[in-house]
Parts: C-alpha cells; sequence; structure tokens
C-alpha cells in the first residue's frame, strides 16, 4: 500500500520549482535570454580552480580503490579535522575533529541535527520569513514546527514574541543567517539576547534548547556588515553549513554539522548523527568531495557578483517605490509586492517575464522573492521590465 503520507506532500510542490520549470518551459519559446528568471537559489559563479585543480590531483594522485572506497560513518578523517582546524582559526572556538559531522549539503546537515536533539512531539521554532523546506525536515522528525511570525520590514527576528512562544516543549530554536529569502543578516544585538533568552528558558526548564544555525550563506555578506558567529553567543548550539554557496558546489551535496565546543552532548551527538545516518541511509557524502573540500576551506568562488546585482536591483526597486530591506547578504531580495496578494502578483510578473516567487511560502504573505545569482549583464536587462510591472499598477 503507498504511503499516504507522501501521496499527501504531491499537492503541496514547491512554488520555487514550478516557477523554475515554468521559465525552463518559457525559454524554449521565447529564448533563454528572455525570460528574467529570479525564482531558483542556483549559484551563477563558477567553483574556484583550487576546487578543480583538487579534484584533478586526487584523481591523478591516490589509489583509485582508496579514494572511491567508504569512508567512517562518522566522514572522512581528513576532511572533519580540517574542517575543524579552520573554524578554530575563524571563530576562536576550540573545534576538534571529533566536532564535525560530514553531510550531503545543509539539507542532510538540518535533518541530521534536529534528528539529533528533538524526539516525536518537541517542538522547533524558527522565525519567518524562513525556507519552506523546514516545515519537512522538522516533521521529518516527529516534531512540531512553530514560527515566530515576520516582523517587516527590517526582518530582524521578533524576540519579544519568540519568548511569549517558548515553552517547556521547546527542543530547539531554527535560524538562518544570512537568511534566505529576506537577505537579512542577524545582527550582534539580536544573537545576544536571542543567547540571553536561550540560556534562561534552559535553566527555567531544566533541559538545554539546542540552537540549530543554518548558514550556507555565511561568506556572502555585503559592505563590512555586522555578520556574528551565532555559535560564539550560545553553548548549546549546532552549526549546519554548506559549500553549494560558497564554493559554487549545489550538486556536489557536501556540507556538514559542527557541534559547538562546550555543548551538552558533545561527547556523543556526532556518533548519534552516524546512527540518523543508518536510519535514513544517508552514509555520509562522496569521499572524494570531501577529501577536495577540505583543500578549499581558505577559498570562495568569486562571490563580488552577488553585490554588483543586489545594487542594480536594489537601487532599481526603491526608485519605483517598492518598500524592501537592502539584504545584508546572500543572493536575495524581498521586496512588499505592489497589491495585497503576492500570488497574484507574481502571475502579473509573468506577462513581462519576470518570475519571482511569493512569499507566502515563507511565511511572509505579501513580499515576493528574487534571486539574483543570474548574470549581471541580464539583470542590467531585466530592469526595463520592472519598470513595465510598476507602470501596470501605476495606471
Amino acid at each position: 500500500m503507498l504511503n499516504e503520507q507522501y501521496r499527501a506532500m504531491l499537492a503541496n510542490k514547491s512554488v520555487i520549482r514550478e516557477t523554475f520549470m515554468f521559465g525552463k518551459q518559457r525559454a524554449a519559446q521565447i529564448g533563454y535570454e528572455n525570460v528574467f528568471d529570479y525564482s531558483l537559489g542556483n549559484p551563477s559563479v563558477p567553483c574556484p580552480p583550487q576546487f578543480t585543480a583538487a579534484m584533478q590531483q586526487l584523481l591523478a594522485a591516490e589509489e583509485p580503490v582508496a579514494l572511491h572506497g567508504y569512508c567512517p560513518s562518522q566522514g572522512d578523517p581528513v576532511f572533519r579535522a580540517a574542517v575543524a582546524k579552520s573554524c578554530a582559526a575563524r571563530f576562536g572556538l576550540p573545534y576538534t575533529a571529533n566536532h564535525i559531522f560530514p553531510t550531503t549539503g545543509a539539507a542532510g546537515a538540518l535533518s541530521h541535527a534536529l534528528r539529533a536533539v528533538t524526539k516525536p512531539g518537541d517542538e522547533v521554532i524558527t522565525f519567518a520569513p524562513y525556507f519552506p523546506e523546514y516545515g519537512p525536515y522538522v516533521v521529518g522528525t516527529g516534531a512540531v514546527l512553530r514560527v515566530v511570525p515576520a516582523k517587516a520590514p527590517e526582518f530582524q527576528p521578533d524576540l519579544d514574541a519568540f519568548e511569549q512562544l517558548v515553552s517547556e516543549n521547546t527542543a530547539a530554536v531554527l535560524i538562518n543567517t544570512p537568511n534566505n529569502p529576506s537577505g537579512v543578516v542577524y545582527s550582534t544585538a539580536t544573537m545576544q539576547r536571542l543567547a540571553k533568552i536561550l540560556t534562561e528558558k534552559s535553566a527555567q526548564y531544566g533541559q538545554p534548547i539546542y540552537l540549530v544555525s543554518d548558514e550556507p550563506y555565511r561568506e556572502i555578506v555585503f559592505d563590512g556588515v555586522d555578520a556574528p558567529y551565532p555559535a560564539a553567543f550560545y553553548e548549546n548550539t549546532l552549526t549546519c553549513y554548506s559549500f553549494s554557496k560558497s564554493l559554487s558546489l549545489p550538486g556536489e551535496r557536501i556540507g556538514y554539522v559542527a557541534v559547538r565546543p562546550g555543548c551538552v552532548g558533545e561527547e556523543v551527538l556526532v556518533d548519534m548523527m552516524a546512527q540518523i545516518s543508518r536510519f535514513t541511509g544517508h552514509n555520509c557524502p562522496p569521499s572524494i568531495i570531501q577529501r577536495a573540500c577540505a583543500q578549499c576551506l581558505d577559498v570562495t568562488s568569486d562571490l563580488s557578483v552577488y553585490q554588483t546585482n543586489m545594487k542594480l536591483l536594489y537601487d532599481k526597486l526603491t526608485e519605483l517605490g517598492f518598500e524592501v530591506q537592502r539584504p545584508g547578504g546572500t543572493f536575495y531580495i524581498f521586496p512588499k509586492a505592489l497589491e495585497a496578494d503576492a500570488n497574484a502578483f507574481c502571475m502579473k510578473a509573468r506577462e513581462f517575464d519576470l518570475l519571482l516567487v511569493p512569499g507566502d511560502s515563507f511565511g511572509a504573505p505579501g513580499y515576493v522573492r528574487l534571486a539574483y545569482c543570474i548574470d549581471t549583464e541580464k539583470v542590467r536587462r531585466s530592469l526595463p521590465a520592472f519598470e513595465q510591472l510598476a507602470a501596470a499598477y501605476r495606471r
């Protein structure tokens, strides 16, 4: 008999993917260069040459059976040690290889981290706007996702509302900074108060409340913005990272969980995640990708294009009268739609071959997300289409 839970999910497919597929169909009709597709967060810059060189060197010099063989359930020791050394140097925390668990991207990291610190019936709190897949990630653990409403227009977390929502059932808090979809970076003041609340509530309920920090956009920050490392503020933090954006490797599915030194359970959490892998069929990302990334921890792709694109769009949108917070990072911008129904607004935008994503599934109705990880030349050519879209609402 078919699993009805997953059958039901077919009726709630990703609006991001649906918009992306529409763009593919439209491109076949009028040409890819004429479709301004801001739907999918797929990096638009190549991986750094150091990664390509590392892959070539590994394939040329390493013994094939060893290179392509199984690695331990906890991950490749070379990768774990290199990540720990890099994190310790960057963030001033005494990470060791025993704190690092390699995963298939940030999604794998989140799935493992959440399973490790929740049980069925627990509650996980996140802040809108948030990545829509948080719902399935949390539901898959048997826990319940609770959402703190968005605090527009600045989109810093509403910590007053959060403090009221925390209860004895709260097992974890899930944050994403720099944030998808808003592009906002949680400030030092935000992180200090969040840590204070978590410390007080953990003491009140006699159990640790874990902070699960989703950080795939950590390296994409603009104009020297204040971009604190969440684990520096709160001991019970599991940091979830991906190289999909920093090294432009989304298809390689490589990331990690970093268990903060001093975290409750630090001595067993990585081993627990290895056991979770048995349950989920995860069993480590590819060995060669772990080894190659271990050689590229201090480099990134050329991420400057995203700041260039951000400035072009932010300046044009503000000129046209959109209410929009200037992104501090990522490659997303999150303006308020020019009508109350963001879905209708996105359908109107399609008339000008602008493909935008409504904010409803991100927990912020009335807003739209633009993923500006596309060629800068194409961003420039899209600006007249935004002018035409805005003009349609002035008529």
